[in-house]
């Protein structure tokens, strides 16, 4: 074994505090993205008009699925964002990111932010949005 690394494993979020988060717009982005997603899906089983809870309802499960599963809503891999968890830089699990749609949800715990961009419902679920690496399989050279 050699002390050099030719890719070094990414730093966990808690871990590397110089890394800047990403842009509002690009969450925000995102975010509407995936609404417009719910709002679509939510047509097959109810009137988003009428039902005003099934959108949301839609967002709460989309959120723990995808998240929970794979780190990014479609939403997310459009705007190259992931949301992960904060100690260790993995997946946060479904029952954590179902906890964090349920709070997105509620609208306000994601306007009190910290000076990382992390909400109430980020804080909540030890979660943190981060950009996405690069595509092109970067990450791994050789493997």
């Amino acid at each position: 074994m050699t002390a050099e690394h030719d890719d070094p494993a990414p730093l966990a979020p808690v871990a590397d505090p110089a890394a800047p988060p990403p842009s509002l717009a690009r969450r925000f982005a995102a975010l509407s993205i995936d609404w417009v997603l719910c709002l679509l899906a939510t047509n097959l089983y109810a009137d988003p008009v009428a039902d005003s809870w099934a959108p949301v309802l839609t967002l709460v499960l989309v959120y723990g699925f995808f998240l929970g599963l794979f780190t990014q809503t479609p939403g997310m891999w459009v705007c190259r964002l992931r949301c992960v968890a904060y100690a260790d830089g993995g997946r946060i699990g479904i029952l954590r990111a179902l906890l964090r749609g349920a709070l997105l949800g509620l609208v306000v715990p994601a306007l009190i932010m910290d000076d990382r961009r992390r909400g109430l419902h980020d804080r909540a679920a030890g979660s943190i949005v981060v950009a996405a690496p690069p595509a092109g399989g970067a990450s791994a050279p050789g493997r």
